[in-house]
């Protein structure tokens, strides 16, 4: 998997912490086994062969059944530690997790935490394919096949300006007059965008999309500097900051827990479960 995924013998080797010698025996012993080529190799470039792109999805599925049993006769002793794999945003992060690793690590000092920061829909996406065992995410709008999720923080959201914009005076704000000005928003499919767009859906009405990033604290920067408004949580508001009223929506996302369906959780993920809520 590891050379379907570099493309590379020599990649393979330094993620694997093996000597390229080794990844091509271990490689050409199961080519023998399986009585057929696994990779072409044409100069330093190695691809996938059909018989390697019909063995990649079961060999993946392969591997996570077996760290599955392994959990599950791991849960049998009681005990919570090993490796627990998380992926989370970098506002969940900065803004949520704190006092919760940290009262997970004085709890659980045998766990070894493997945090990743990443997008809340590429965490979702590691936990549903076996890369990540949790993730603490902003949740999906809509259910995903073999995804659990859990509500752990309601994220009051506000439509917000400087204080020297145009609307900032302005008692109340429609969604016509958000629509004249430019608009500083999260990525196009994010679940924040989705949740703002699906308020400006029902009246038909177009965003003016100025920039997008998904870093919320940038985003705050952009708008105290007056490049546009933008949705953002009550909790990052500040004196640089106008929160504005807008009559037709009550914006919300929701924090919590997602996980995989059909996998067997450790002791540490349930643990790490519970201490966020």
């Amino acid at each position: 998997m590891a050379v379907a995924e570099t493309g590379s013998f020599s990649q393979t080797s330094e993620q694997l912490f093996l000597t390229q010698p080794a990844i091509s025996k271990r490689i050409a012993a199961l080519e023998d086994e399986l009585g057929t080529s696994l990779f072409d190799r044409i100069g330093r470039s190695v691809s996938l062969t059909e018989a390697g792109q019909a063995l990649l999805p079961r060999a993946h599925k392969i591997l996570l059944e077996v760290e599955d049993s392994r959990r599950a006769i791991s849960n049998l002793s009681g005990n919570i530690s090993g490796k627990l794999s998380i992926g989370t945003s970098h506002h969940i992060g900065l803004h949520r997790l704190p006092p919760v690793l940290r009262q997970f690590n004085i709890a659980y000092p045998d766990v070894e935490l493997d945090i990743h920061f990443m997008d809340s829909e590429e965490a979702c996406r590691g936990v549903e394919h076996g890369d990540l065992e949790i993730g603490i995410v902003t949740l999906p709008l809509s259910p995903i096949d073999n995804i659990e999720t859990k509500l752990i923080w309601p994220d009051p959201l506000s439509v917000v300006v400087n204080h020297k914009h145009p609307l900032s005076k302005t008692k109340p704000v429609n969604l016509d007059m958000l629509a004249e000005h430019p608009a500083i928003l999260p990525s196009h499919g994010t679940y924040t965008r989705e949740v703002i767009e699906q308020a400006f859906e029902p009246l038909g009405l177009k965003l003016n999309i100025g920039m997008s990033t998904n870093y919320l604290e940038t985003i705050k920067m952009l708008v105290v500097v007056g490049l546009g408004w933008s949705v953002l949580p009550n909790s990052m508001l500040n004196r640089e900051l106008q929160a504005l009223k807008v009559n037709e929506i009550s914006l919300r996302r929701d924090l919590g827990v997602v996980w995989h369906r059909n996998r067997t959780l450790s002791n540490a993920a349930v643990a790490m479960v519970g201490c966020v809520g």
